[in-house]
């Protein structure tokens, strides 16, 4: 188990190290210089030079990956060209909504998911089957910033049960940040919980018609005992995959819904400071959710090794 847990680390390392230099590259080709852009068409050369010398644009390339890459192992970001405060803030206020939403949807997602995948694959050929499947393809059809406006028009605007969009922030209390919350991670959770819900169902199906399924029915076994006993656990691997990758999806995909409901997250940073020209929080929010994005699935490969102990021997 320990060698495993090792190689998958430094598969981790690797992954973080390659990704750092390609976001770095490919946000330094961006058109565009920062400090002509924060100071205006009608900037002098001079002018412009020596806030290029202030904010360590007239490092070489080299000099400033090392240090930003430097920076991030201690926790420090660098500070913003745009607001001239500290990235690692900046990122660290907007985290507190971003997190707590895609740990809320990927939570709802999963509830709902594994029942209806389960029901839907020990209901084959019936009319469950056929109904659970038919709201998952409405599911993930229907866009889900669209299912967001109609959220906020029938939840917030006619009934009147939630906030049609914003953040009172946290210390105004757990429960009015839940309920802020709740809307934008349905609306992000139902098309998620319809793949999932597929994803399930087909594994399962998978898994009964195993010869191993047929055993213990010979031995003895219902097809309830069967089915929860001996094929859940085996038919978990695909849909681990697809939850790990729902995490990072949601966590760093979630921009358009956190721009319906004005929520103050990682995805409306990147959008600001991509409006603003402000690099260094770009390329500092990107890499933290790539980073996310390889920690989870590093997570996910030691689930397996938990869920099916024969995948620990193997590279």
């Amino acid at each position: 188990m320990l060698r495993y847990i090792l190689k998958r680390f430094l598969s981790l390392a690797i992954s973080l190290i390659v990704a750092s230099m390609v976001i770095f590259a490919v946000i330094e080709i961006a058109p565009g210089d920062p400090a002509a852009y924060m100071l205006g068409i009608n900037a002098q050369p001079d002018t412009i030079a020596a806030l290029r010398a202030e904010l360590g644009l007239d490092q070489s390339k080299l000099q400033r990956y090392l240090s930003w890459v430097g920076g991030m192992v201690v926790g420090d970001f660098g500070t913003s060209y745009a607001y001239r405060s500290p990235v690692a803030e900046m990122i660290g206020d907007r985290l507190w909504v971003s997190l707590p939403l895609a740990i809320y949807a990927l939570t709802l997602s999963t509830i709902i998911a594994f029942p209806a995948g389960i029901y839907a694959a020990s209901r084959r050929g019936h009319f469950g089957d056929t109904a659970v499947m038919g709201a998952t393809q409405l599911g993930v059809a229907i866009p889900n910033f669209w299912f967001a406006m109609i959220c906020v028009l029938i939840f917030a605007i006619k009934l009147r049960w939630f906030s049609a969009g914003g953040f009172p922030g946290w210390d105004r209390g757990f429960w009015d940040g839940i309920k802020a919350l709740t809307l934008p991670a349905i609306a992000l959770a139902l098309p998620q919980a319809a793949i999932l819900a597929r994803v399930m169902r087909s594994s399962l199906l998978d898994m009964l018609g195993e010869d191993f399924i047929r055993t213990a029915r010979a031995k003895g076994l219902s097809r309830r005992q069967t089915l929860w006993r001996h094929a859940l656990r085996n038919a978990m691997i695909p849909v681990l995959t697809i939850i790990g990758l729902q995490f990072s999806f949601l966590l760093a995909g979630a921009i358009i819904i956190e721009q319906v409901f004005f929520l103050p997250g990682l995805g409306r940073l990147v959008f600001q400071s991509i409006s603003a020209r402000d690099l260094i929080v770009v390329e500092s929010v990107v890499m933290l959710l790539v980073f996310a994005v390889i920690l989870v699935n590093f997570l996910v490969d030691l689930t397996y090794a938990i869920v099916d102990p024969r995948l620990r021997g193997r590279t």
